[in-house]
């Protein structure tokens, strides 16, 4: 008899915990497991902020594939369609060759792109910071700047490429903000004709508080160490309109800046789309055992669903964390080992053990289990969560190498020339623009199946 095809969509936090343990669990003659991702590394996304300061190397934040899977099919490429009915996965390989890959049971956790709005000009000058690649190109940019404003003699256009703005009040966007002020600030001493008070960062949100998931304490002590550095931190303002050379904010602000990193949060996956699915705020419903009910075999998790979160109860779903997603991805892995086997599932449950936020340096803000925490206990907490947090003990060797390495050496502040010439749109960064529409997903489905 033909082995029962698992086929897992996405190769993150969630995926690569499922892909591990079914691996584990199951023989090889009971289910023959498949894993389609375009990269060949589970991403650590909580650490981009560092890569793009410079802290960390891109290399020690990809954690490999295939050091941690064995017997896994890798296949190279990202899901753009689903037709659940015929039990068919579109997969557009990275050589961009379409093929459809039969399944029996589906694992959808495709995580989650960067979450935009119509303002103008917002796709087409903003820079996110949820990709390798887009952490490494901001660093490029940021550098590529004060190399441009120390070499002119136009005041107005290094006014405008000394100013940087970080959209988004969040962890993503507040240790953005923080670690990328440390960069220019210690690379303005490596520039003699630039004065390093006209390097001006702005952190905004539209909310009224930075950071609410961390309590009034923490969030107002981040806000401080924010604003003693320089930082101007604007809450319950947004963007209006971008330029090439210039923001506009919503309280008539017009700012010269030609940097503006946008990290105002996440949405689940175009994939998610092209089915056919009950939705949550754009993230695929599921039951607490993280089924799709609609259809047989098919279980969703991470960015992606909208997971029950049965610690907090009163209908909550459980957050895009990794936290979350990793011990996600170990249960549904239990789920589908049960599915084949003809036994009872089990839901999903598990109390956030806290939160962590890096400002670089000695300062950080931390609540553990509960328990608040500032200044160095908090970074000794964050960075120990961290290296336990990463899947290998060569990521993790990798990792706190870089940090020592950087803490006694320094940054070289040196640019790669990473997309130097090339438009760097949101878009292009996370292949938003290349999912199929739900008829061509139906038309690749029957020519596979009238293939036989």
């Amino acid at each position: 008899m033909e082995r029962p095809r698992i086929l897992i969509v996405g190769g993150g936090f969630a995926g690569l915990e499922c892909a591990r343990r079914l691996e584990r669990k199951l023989a090889p003659s009971e289910a023959e497991i498949s894993l389609v991702t375009p990269f060949s590394y589970q991403l650590y996304l909580p650490l981009l902020p560092h890569v793009a300061a410079g802290v960390l190397t891109p290399q020690s934040v990809a954690v490999s594939l295939r050091r941690s899977l064995r017997r896994v099919h890798i296949v190279p490429g990202g899901a753009i369609g689903v037709d659940p009915r015929s039990k068919v996965c579109v997969v557009r390989k990275i050589t961009d060759e379409v093929v459809a890959q039969r399944y029996d049971y589906l694992v959808l956790a495709p995580g989650s792109v960067t979450r935009t709005f119509d303002i103008p000009g917002l796709t087409d000058y903003a820079r996110g910071m949820k990709t390798l690649a887009e952490a490494t190109y901001v660093r490029d940019h940021v550098i590529s700047q004060l190399d441009l404003a120390s070499a002119t003699l136009d005041q107005r256009e290094r006014e405008s490429r000394l100013q940087f703005v970080v959209v988004g009040g969040g962890y993503a966007g507040t240790e953005t903000a923080a670690c990328l002020q440390r960069l220019t600030t210690a690379a303005a001493l490596r520039y003699p004709r630039l004065d390093a008070r006209q390097i001006k960062w702005h952190l905004i949100d539209i909310a009224p508080k930075l950071m609410p998931e961390l309590g009034e304490a923490l969030g107002t002590a981040a806000l401080e160490v924010l604003r003693g550095r320089g930082i101007d931190v604007s809450l319950g303002v947004s963007v209006a309109e971008v330029g090439a050379e210039s923001v506009k904010f919503t309280d008539g602000r017009v700012l010269p800046c030609r940097t503006l990193i946008w990290t105002a949060g996440v949405a689940a996956s175009p994939l998610i789309a092209t089915l056919d699915a009950e939705t949550v705020r754009g993230r695929i419903a599921v039951t607490a055992e993280m089924r799709v009910p609609q259809f047989e075999g098919v279980f969703a998790l991470g960015d992606a669903a909208a997971v029950p979160d049965l610690a907090k109860g009163d209908g909550a779903v459980c957050p895009p964390t990794a936290q979350h997603s990793a011990r996600q991805g170990k249960v549904v892995a239990n789920n589908v080992i049960a599915a084949l086997r003809g036994q009872p599932l089990e839901p999903y449950y598990h109390k956030d053990l806290g939160l962590v936020v890096d400002l670089g340096g000695k300062d950080a803000v931390s609540k553990p289990v509960g328990i608040e925490l500032r200044g160095v206990p908090a970074q000794v907490v964050a960075r120990g969560y961290h290296l336990m947090a990463m899947r290998t003990n060569v990521a993790k060797f990798r990792v706190g190498a870089n940090w020592l390495l950087n803490a006694a050496a320094g940054d070289d502040f040196v640019r790669t020339g990473f997309l130097a010439r090339q438009p760097a749109r949101l878009r292009d960064f996370e292949y938003t623009d290349a999912y199929l529409t739900r008829d061509q997903v139906r038309a690749h489905a029957q020519a596979l199946l009238a293939k036989g």
